[in-house]
């Protein structure tokens, strides 16, 4: 009898184990993007649904009502700095993202309440705020929903989201410029030569503050001369202002350096020879 009672005990012991770890695929799996946008950072969190054969919009996903944008419960998006999405100010944090598809227009819910499920106990007074997009009609199907994001600046991007042949972009602003600025300010005051090289180095590819940035770069050049890639931000920054004599002066100096660096010249000295001919070729 005793015997009987312990293999009962152990084939139950043994049941229940195997069913705590019996695992099963979601319908709509969980997913996340992450994306720096600028100095920004983003995440999505949504669940993807399917086509399954089925039609979307207008059908599975009704036209002009409210939609969490995915499946399950809430898409959720984050952002680590305060941000513009469609032109709408977004404090840095965490929102929910629901939409109202329209044939002719959708609008974009940022909402401020993240414990709904779905779009179960919505209330509009939580909303941070509305704007529209307009939706694109894609060539191709895409089965699975997806969020992604494309058309990058340093500055800019958009947040799409495609699915059947329905696509919709949500355009960002980061404040990148400013964040950038705030960086300079703090590191100027005992910056390094890579600090100097860093800031002369934006304000060049920005195209602005060029009396700083040749300022910044001339002090990288004294605290590191023999670095050719920073004499050649130098040549590049003096072309830009237009000074063609010094610019050829650091340029030459850049090319000279590259072909004498032992562990390789990175492209330097065909980037220096091109940046010669266009100095040269300077009114």
């Amino acid at each position: 009898m005793m015997l009987k009672s312990i293999a009962a005990i152990a084939a139950i012991t043994i049941s229940t184990s195997l069913s705590a770890q019996l695992k099963t695929p979601q319908p709509s799996p969980l997913a996340t993007v992450q994306q720096t946008v600028g100095l920004t950072d983003f995440e999505v969190e949504y669940s993807r649904p399917g086509m399954k054969g089925r039609a979307v919009f207008g059908d599975l996903v009704a036209f002009d009502e409210m939609w969490r944008t995915g499946a399950n419960a809430s898409t959720k998006i984050t952002v680590s700095s305060d941000v513009k999405i469609g032109g709408l100010d977004v404090p840095e944090g965490k929102y929910a993202l629901y939409t109202i598809p329209g044939k002719e227009s959708w609008t974009i819910i940022i909402y401020k309440n993240l414990a709904h499920w779905g779009i179960d106990g919505y209330d509009k007074a939580n909303d941070l705020g509305r704007f529209t997009v307009k939706p694109t009609v894609m060539n191709d199907k895409t089965e699975t929903l997806t969020m992604d994001f494309s058309d990058f600046s340093t500055s800019s991007a958009n947040l799409n989201l495609t699915w059947e042949n329905t696509r919709i972009s949500l355009p960002i602003e980061t404040p990148t410029d400013e964040m950038v600025e705030k960086q300079i300010k703090e590191v100027m005051g005992g910056p390094s030569a890579s600090d100097y090289y860093q800031s002369a180095r934006y304000y060049l590819e920005k195209e602005k503050n060029l009396s700083d940035a040749l300022n910044y770069i001339n002090n990288a050049v004294d605290k590191r001369p023999e670095a050719f890639w920073y004499v050649h931000v130098q040549a590049k920054i003096h072309m830009k202002i237009g000074n063609k004599k010094e610019a050829l002066a650091s340029a030459e100096k850049s090319l000279a350096f590259a072909k004498a660096a032992k562990d390789g010249d990175f492209g330097y000295v065909a980037n220096n020879e091109k940046l010669i001919k266009e100095i040269k070729a300077m009114k």
